[in-house]
């Protein structure tokens, strides 16, 4: 298979697609302010072409495109379908239907087909009610959380919902990945308490306020607590897997969250890893499981890219990557790894 990007930064879509031949998928990235016109205009452009999208930013091997609009398509070797699972806040598991008859429709061999998926919201429960269609079928699956609480599917938006892309690669596997640059700091263990998981909030660790135990463990004022996450973000223990929680900010006695914690939840405080140094062993893991890659397709968290550019290594960073083969992808706000939702993580595909 191949992966085409293409990038306006002055919203021109024409632009964007230039060059673009029968692509059997269409991912869209772009700005709240043209998201309705861009949906339309690319159906127009490709009718009856597959297509998912979201609000956000998007980057290739050089940069990262903060403005403007952005599509990935893949083409050559891969058949896909895309639909949408609607009020995921209340009732995802009512459409879960839709997504049972595309995985007939796509016939997954084994360790050949992906899902994609671009979220609105209340991505936990999202993933719980659709990956287990998915994996007694063979699929995994990546995404990640779109902004303005809308996404696209087939030139409709539809907000309070969850797009999906099923890819089959006709002319090898496919295989995902979680890229965690933090570790645990040793001794630490927290047990949630006086939690609201609507609002994400956090109340007490280990009996008392939240935000203070924080405060102390990390060493810091008030005042540097919106952005500690940076540097220390928590994680949930996942059997020997763990999925980091951004913090939002303080609330009262506590903090609110970028995903949802429960009471009797175990955490733990993380703190950065060499980054370099995780990133080079993730590419050894692809380079051992890939010969010769064709295509890499990611999500990288808005914090991610925030730390990387504090630290000037975006632009190095996605060079690094570019060495794989063909890869671009979208900054987003929440990572979907099969069945997990975390926070400050990269998730990837990688195409044979």
């Amino acid at each position: 298979m191949r992966q085409f990007y293409g990038k306006s930064t002055t919203s021109d879509l024409k632009q964007a697609i230039s060059g673009l031949r029968n692509p059997q998928l269409l991912i869209l990235m772009t700005g709240a302010d043209r998201f309705e016109e861009h949906v339309k205009q690319l159906e127009e452009l490709y009718p009856g072409v597959p297509s998912i999208g979201c609000i956000g930013m998007s980057y290739d091997s050089s940069k990262v495109n903060e403005q403007g609009v952005a599509v990935i398509a893949f083409t050559d070797g891969v058949e896909a379908v895309a639909n949408v699972i609607e009020n995921v806040s209340d009732m995802p598991v009512k459409y879960i239907g839709r997504l049972e008859e595309d995985i007939k429709k796509i016939r997954p061999g084994r360790e050949d087909t992906v899902c994609i998926d671009l979220c609105s919201g209340n991505d936990a429960c999202v993933l719980t009610t659709i990956f287990g269609s998915l994996k007694k079928n063979n699929i995994c699956l990546m995404g990640g959380t779109g902004d303005q609480g809308k996404v696209s599917v087939n030139g409709k938006i539809y907000p309070n919902a969850d797009a999906y892309a099923l890819v089959k690669n006709l002319g090898g596997k496919v295989k995902v990945y979680k890229e965690n640059i933090y570790r645990p700091v040793e001794g630490t263990r927290f047990v949630a308490s006086k939690t609201d998981r609507a609002k994400y909030y956090v109340g007490e660790l280990n009996g008392r306020p939240a935000k203070q135990v924080y405060m102390e463990k990390c060493g810091i004022k008030e005042s540097e607590f919106a952005s500690q996450t940076f540097k220390n973000p928590l994680g949930k223990f996942n059997g020997k897997d763990i999925c980091i929680i951004s913090i939002k900010g303080a609330s009262g006695s506590g903090f609110n969250c970028y995903r949802q914690v429960n009471d009797s939840d175990v955490l733990t405080l993380l703190q950065l890893k060499d980054i370099n140094e995780i990133v080079e062993e993730t590419m050894e893991q692809i380079h051992r499981d890939f010969a010769h890659p064709s295509a890499v397709f990611s999500i990288n968290c808005a914090f991610r890219h925030l730390l990387f550019t504090e630290k000037g290594i975006m632009n190095h960073y996605l060079d690094t990557m570019s060495k794989l083969g063909n890869h671009c992808g979208y900054v987003g706000y929440g990572e979907h790894y099969n069945n997990q939702f975390v926070n400050q993580s990269m998730t990837c595909v990688v195409f044979q």
